[in-house]
């Protein structure tokens, strides 16, 4: 039985960027709740949409469409499931990096500071390595390089080092067992800020966030015909600065535009738009969660 358990961000924009060809193929990287998917589908009619998420609840809440096809694996494997599914290339690709409501909302998953839970994090179950153990067993070097990049929090070096002394005593378990350490050094007015970048910057480490992003950006110049559509939202900078290079150089980790003994741009990726589309001042009172979302578009070119 179907459930509505997340608002889809810059819904109507992700549609309108998609530039929905009814009898297309097109790709949603993360199913989550659905709407975007669902809002896909309704433009097609001959089309196909392949969906991927890895989580259990994404999967009991697919729609019944027979021009769906449910991927329960990790994104990074686009390219490949798209060949045992027989397609080649696709008209476009949606991405909305962000975490569902649901996992934040369900207690378990240990994604939000708010509940006393487990130190999980995995999108996956079948992921070896928790948040727990990331505490447990990264250096001080290793936590203080993720919080910095990944949380972008100032008092990374302090927070590693406290979190060093504490395991030395009791192993972190629980999410109250990080929440009361971080509270000790987090600025008292933006206390709530400084804990979701803490926790944020744990669960980027544990689902490898970063790399499988920049392993799916590179597939996407692969599997999308010329004139098909990329549409990436995310929801912290570090993504946002990914996404903007690529469309840019085509290539996650180039500056500049690689170009040919003539001159000319190799860079198969042209912006539809110069600057980056955020949420409407409507949006944000309907899903305060979508204050942070960035969304760029692209088109295949060559």
């Amino acid at each position: 039985m179907e459930q509505e358990y997340h608002i889809p961000v810059l819904l109507k924009e992700s549609i309108e960027g998609l530039n929905i060809n009814p009898n297309g193929v097109y790709v949603d990287l993360t199913f989550g709740g659905g709407g975007h998917s669902k809002a896909i589908l309704q433009q097609l009619d001959k089309g196909r949409l392949v969906v991927f998420d890895q989580d259990d609840d994404a999967y009991l809440n697919r729609p019944d469409d027979e021009r769906l096809i449910f991927v329960r694996h990790n994104f990074r494997y686009m390219q490949r499931f798209l060949k045992y599914a027989g397609i080649e290339q696709v008209d476009g690709v949606l991405g909305d990096l962000g975490v569902s409501s649901h996992h934040f909302d369900v207690p378990e998953r240990g994604f939000s500071f708010r509940f006393d839970a487990p130190l999980d994090m995995r999108m996956s179950q079948g992921l070896k390595k928790d948040a727990a153990e990331v505490l447990n067993t990264y250096t001080q070097d290793e936590l203080k390089t993720l919080f910095s990049t990944y949380g972008e929090i100032k008092q990374a070096g302090k927070l590693a080092s406290i979190i060093i002394s504490a395991r030395q005593n009791k192993p972190f378990r629980t999410t109250t067992d990080l929440r009361l350490l971080a509270e000790n050094i987090g600025p008292k007015k933006e206390m709530n800020k400084f804990l979701a970048q803490a926790f944020q910057a744990l669960r980027i480490e544990v689902n490898q966030e970063i790399e499988v992003l920049k392993s799916v950006l590179m597939q996407s110049s692969q599997v999308l015909k010329v004139g098909g559509r990329l549409v990436v939202i995310s929801y912290h900078s570090l993504e946002d600065r990914l996404v903007k290079n690529f469309i840019k150089t085509g290539d996650c980790n180039l500056s500049q535009v690689d170009t040919d003994i003539y001159g000319r741009s190799n860079v198969p990726f042209n912006a539809i738009h110069r600057k980056v589309i955020v949420p409407t001042d409507e949006e944000l009172v309907i899903n305060t969660r979508s204050r942070s979302a960035k969304m760029r578009i692209a088109e295949r070119i060559c």
